[in-house]
């Protein structure tokens, strides 16, 4: 998917970025081994061999799905980091980033969660490299803000903090807008964060 790396905001999708986008719908509706190659060419108008100019197989797809998402989270990241005035601001910017991404996708949280295991092993390996470098950043940013916090704690937190925003596919009871105030009120607390909008 394209990303606006100042912003965080997708911009026009190529046709393989469609390619991508469906399948992860289909994906989480009904896993990675209920779709078939044909069905995914049927959902984005192409036959199913027509899909293999994109993408040489099944596998490809989810590879890149899950590697590019990883990508985009650690590479916007580090945008909102660079540019924060100090430590507290950048958690903020990174709790920010991440609920925005979970609520406009949704659909990428549900095959990560459920689907990890069919990655390809190269992938998996790489998806893993990806997020230990986001937990990290996340971890030096706590440790920046709270003094003689240990690295392992740092993790834990900001795995916690995944998980409580990564739960948009099932506790989005509330429209957009409130969800996100939500959620970001929730994991600013869980990190020992006061909300800048609530002083």
């Amino acid at each position: 998917m394209t990303t606006d790396v100042s912003t965080g905001a997708p911009g026009p999708l190529s046709r393989r970025e469609q390619i991508l986008a469906t399948a992860a719908e289909l994906f989480a509706a009904r896993g990675f081994h209920g779709v078939s190659v044909a069905d995914l060419g049927a959902a984005v108008g192409i036959s199913g061999p027509a899909l293999y100019k994109h993408f040489v197989s099944k596998d490809a797809v989810l590879a890149e799905m899950l590697v590019s998402i990883s990508q985009d989270l650690l590479s916007v990241g580090r945008s909102r980091v660079a540019d924060a005035a100090g430590p507290a601001d950048a958690l903020v910017a990174l709790v920010d980033w991440h609920v925005d991404f979970a609520l406009r996708h949704r659909p990428l949280i549900v095959v990560q969660d459920r689907d990890w295991e069919s990655l390809p092993r190269e992938a998996r390996e790489r998806v893993r490299t990806l997020q230990r470098e986001y937990v990290d950043l996340w971890a030096d940013q706590l440790r920046l803000v709270h003094g003689g916090l240990a690295l392992e704690r740092a993790r834990a937190m900001a795995h916690a903090a995944f998980g409580l925003i990564n739960s948009t596919p099932h506790s989005g009871l509330l429209p957009d807008v409130p969800m996100h105030d939500l959620l970001r009120q929730m994991a600013l607390g869980a990190l020992g964060l006061d909300d800048p909008d609530r002083r």
